[in-house]
């Protein structure tokens, strides 16, 4: 897997993961040499090379300068996520139920990591993965958390159920998001671009919640929505 873009290597440079190599730009100054000198504390190989080697490995052709070579994304078991619980007020966990474009998930992941969610679930099927892409697009938010793939996202409501968690669906037609107090273990379900939260899957949640829309549009972006709902969580968490 290649990870392209300065703020994204900076970030993968900062975990555990599996570096194989990173190309840089020859000449290359400024953050450039910040990557170069911290992939030379971790014993991490550098190639310095012209624009034009670059540009031809280039996945997403925004690589500024610099391409990492990692192993394959590896994503974690739901069971992990459960265990993680950042917050002592209750574990978060965000689920993506149908997220086809890269840039809404990319825009989730950071949401996600931002808000301090424990994790991300996606289904295996029906969904995007993390790709280079994905990892660009949520400026190295994908490096620091984690993503489980499931068979079936209505087992995963299930699971989380199971282990205490309260489960919303983001759809409009629901309660008032601002009335609920998000007390303890929540997870929020956030919809494919144009189908939204599934039906079935509507119904296993303990409860669907809405945004108050104002204007003439009746919906909004997949992740902006999510950022809305996910920093109303951390506002009743911090209150």
């Amino acid at each position: 897997m290649k990870t392209e873009g300065r703020n994204a290597v900076i970030e993968l440079l900062k975990t555990d993961k599996n570096i194989d190599k990173i190309l840089l730009e020859k000449g290359g100054q400024g953050t450039l040499s910040l990557i170069f000198s911290q992939a030379r504390k971790k014993n991490i190989r550098v190639q310095f090379v012209d624009k034009q080697v670059l540009d031809k490995e280039s996945v997403t052709r925004r690589h500024q300068g610099v391409i990492a070579f990692t192993t394959d994304y590896e994503y974690f078991d739901l069971e992990d996520i459960i265990a993680e619980k950042k917050s002592e007020k209750g574990g978060f966990v965000v689920l993506c139920d149908g997220i086809e474009d890269v840039h809404n998930l990319g825009s989730i992941l950071r949401v996600a990591e931002c808000a301090g969610a424990d994790g991300v679930v996606i289904p295996k099927s029906g969904s995007a993965s993390v790709t280079e892409s994905v990892i660009r697009i949520s400026a190295g938010a994908a490096e620091h958390i984690k993503v489980a793939k499931v068979a079936n996202v209505n087992q995963a409501v299930e699971t989380l159920q199971k282990n205490g968690y309260w489960v919303y669906a983001l759809e409009a037609g629901g309660e008032d998001i601002y009335k609920e107090d998000f007390s303890g273990n929540v997870a929020l379900i956030v919809g494919g671009e144009d189908s939204g939260v599934k039906r079935l899957t509507k119904e296993k949640c303990d409860k669907v919640l809405s945004l108050p829309l104002q204007g003439k549009v009746n919906s909004l972006n997949a992740s902006v929505a999510l950022g809305i709902a996910a920093y109303e969580v951390v506002r009743r968490r911090l209150g």
